[in-house]
């Protein structure tokens, strides 16, 4: 009887195995099925429209844009991103540097757009811009530059604030995607401390969510995430949220981009 017992809980066991195996392939070709008809097309055709269109007070595209590779050099930026910039003497990201642009070329106030909610306004721009921008990049690796003093200051930062663990919940970054193998109901949770993790989750953002029918860039990403710790949002383009990038980007050194990607 106490054989027959074993053998029963070793079935048992075997077939929750197979069953969760079976969830999480399922969510893959789910999500292979919708990427034949991933919305961020349309995002991303809109980006690089509004890219060449003159807009904003000035009348200006923003076909003189420096991306970090010189003045309208797209392809090859996005997974360089985030690094720094001598103009404003900053380290920023995809988006706050897109910002930048806007407001320098075109005449638009950027406070008012990073104090606009997502999805709305020009920020519903920024985030169709930075889809395009990242679309010219697919394949390639990232390789983001630590030479700068900012930089490297920037990755201890976001460093840090990765394992900082705060708020109601005691949570961190790491809490979710410090180690592997953990995941969150049926979805994996990368470990962004190192590749491959590193490389696939920071290189599919921007991405479109299905769940909430919204296309999301990292700043969204990351505050979203700063939601679910149950702490404050930061501010749209904030040194956090652009170290934060930075930690992770340089963590997936020689990762490919796949953005603009599909999520659940």
């Amino acid at each position: 009887m106490k054989t027959i017992a074993l053998m029963a809980l070793g079935c048992l066991a075997a077939g929750a195995a197979l069953a969760q195996k079976s969830a999480v392939e399922s969510i893959e070709e789910y999500r292979a099925m919708l990427a034949d008809g991933n919305p961020a097309d349309l995002f991303e055709a809109k980006g690089e429209a509004l890219w060449k269109q003159k807009r904003g007070p000035r009348n200006a595209s923003l076909e003189a844009c420096d991306l970090g590779k010189g003045a309208g050099v797209v392809k090859g930026a996005f997974v360089e991103l985030p690094r720094y910039f001598a103009d404003t003497q900053r380290v920023q990201d995809l988006e706050s540097r897109l910002v930048s642009c806007m407001a320098n070329l075109q005449g638009f106030n950027a406070d008012e757009i990073a104090r606009t909610p997502f999805g709305r306004g020009e920020q519903s721009n920024v985030t169709a811009l930075a889809t395009w921008v990242a679309a010219e990049s697919k394949g390639l690796k990232f390789n983001l530059p630590q030479s700068h003093q900012k930089e490297q200051v920037a990755y201890e930062v976001g460093k840090r604030i990765f394992f900082m663990r705060a708020g109601s919940h005691d949570f961190s970054c790491a809490s979710c995607h410090g180690e592997d193998g953990k995941r969150i109901r049926l979805q994996d949770l990368p470990n962004l401390t190192k590749n491959p993790g590193a490389g696939n989750g920071f290189g599919a953002w921007p991405a479109y969510r299905v769940s909430n029918g919204q296309m999301w860039g990292m700043q969204l990403r990351l505050n979203d995430c700063y939601r679910q710790q149950r702490f404050p949002y930061p501010g749209f383009g904030s040194d956090a949220t652009i170290a934060l990038g930075v930690y992770l980007g340089v963590n997936g050194k020689g990762g490919t981009s796949t953005a603009p990607t599909i999520k659940r």
